[in-house]
């Protein structure tokens, strides 16, 4: 079984008030999702805004969660980009630094075609051992993985799954009706996580879970033993919380969330800034209801 399934959460990466790394945080916020049973960890993604983060800082962030998780559940390390050559070297070196796996983000801005997109991934996975999680998102890199790519990908030993995130209901099904056995889907949007999960989809990479990390464990781990009249109604009590995450860019609200849950500070790179007055508003609103604050 892989070890990927369930709730995965797409940590933010917290900064100080200079935007330097906030390092203890960080350690903080790992530990919390550890003692709330979270299924695994995924650091340096979109939501850890990995595209302002420093080789370097990359690299710590990745080091920092593999010390704090102690095998104690697996991490899944971001290692995207659109030059493969470059993807490859981060990928080697974080693989190093003792990760679980890879989660490679389709590339951004150059638009390969379905070919490029099949050449780069295979050179990735034939560059390191460990396995490797595809993130589909066509919404911000503006390239999707066709559903026959991904069938040709999924032959490949060490790519183990995908996560979702094309909003296209309909491509999730035929991928899951299509692909091979122990080949897992992952929904890239908290909100249809149970849809996802009852066309056969294996969990989670969730936003939410920075902050509800045991209720977003527990959704997850009841839509695989099947019991979705009880995941329909945990998600009924976060769901408000789920959409105005994404009132703004992700990690925007989020990561404002988290400050006035006194989890962070709410420091953003630009070109991210925080959330405008009315978004502001809504999210304090939404916390306040669902008694996060």
């Amino acid at each position: 079984m892989s070890i990927f399934r369930g709730c995965g959460t797409a940590m933010v990466t917290p900064f100080l008030s200079d935007e330097t790394l906030d390092e203890v945080t960080l350690r903080k916020l790992v530990r919390r999702q550890i003692e709330a049973g979270i299924h695994f960890l995924v650091p340096c993604g979109t939501t850890g805004e990995s595209p302002t983060l420093s080789l370097e800082e990359h690299l710590r962030v990745v080091e920092i969660t593999v010390e704090e998780a102690k095998g104690k559940v697996p991490v899944l390390a971001g290692a995207g980009g659109y030059w493969t050559t470059d993807v490859i070297d981060l990928a080697q070196r974080i693989e190093a630094l003792g990760v679980d796996g890879i989660l490679s983000v389709t590339p951004y801005y150059n638009k390969p075609t379905q070919e490029g997109l099949y050449q780069h991934y295979k050179a990735i996975a034939g560059a390191i051992h460990v396995p490797i999680v595809l993130y589909s998102v066509m919404g911000r890199t503006g390239v999707n993985i066709e559903p026959a790519t991904l069938r040709r990908l999924a032959e490949i030993d060490n790519i183990v799954g995908v996560k979702e995130a094309s909003g296209n209901i309909a491509q999730m099904a035929h991928i899951c009706s299509t692909m091979p056995e122990g080949f897992d889907v992952l929904s890239g949007d908290d909100a249809i996580t149970i849809a996802l999960a009852a066309l056969g989809g294996k969990g989670i990479i969730s936003v939410a879970s920075n902050e509800i990390p045991a209720e977003m464990a527990q959704l997850a781990q009841l839509c695989l033993d099947g019991n979705f009249a009880a995941a329909r109604a945990l998600q009924k009590l976060w769901l408000a919380l789920m959409e105005v995450n994404f009132v703004e860019s992700n990690p925007g609200p989020v990561k404002a969330a988290m400050a006035s849950m006194g989890l962070m500070e709410p420091v953003w790179r630009l070109p991210l800034v925080g959330p405008q007055p009315a978004a502001a508003a809504r999210i304090e609103k939404v916390l306040t209801e669902a008694g996060l604050i």
